[in-house]
């Protein structure tokens, strides 16, 4: 009887053994997943993220238009002009004054 006994807890234990085995490779491979997980994460940049409200939408919409009109001013003056050293003086002086621009149609930055 006795042998019996120790026969059935040390298949117990084998069993629990193997289990405890089975559980910390498991632990190591998930935590090994969640480490290239968040290594990749953290490369990858976050959303921009739209500030709500009525400023930002205001000046969403400020930007969009200045940015318009620069593009307008780069589509009609390329045809326009039939060398390119003239379109890269347009694109510079264009780029040059619209901090100005900006200043002076909206005011601060």
């Amino acid at each position: 009887m006795a042998k019996q006994r120790a026969r059935k807890r040390a298949e117990r234990e084998a069993a629990a053994e193997k289990e405890r085995e089975q559980r910390a490779r498991r632990r190591a491979r998930k935590e090994r997943v969640e480490r290239v997980r968040s290594s990749v994460a953290s490369a990858i940049p976050d959303r921009p993220r739209v500030a709500p409200g009525l400023l930002a939408r205001r000046r969403r919409r400020r930007i969009v238009a200045f940015l318009l009109g620069i593009a307008l001013i780069q589509v009609i003056a390329w045809p326009l002009l039939p060398t390119w050293s003239g379109r890269l003086v347009v694109l510079g002086l264009t780029l040059l004054a619209a901090p100005v621009v900006w200043v002076l149609s909206f005011g601060r930055v």
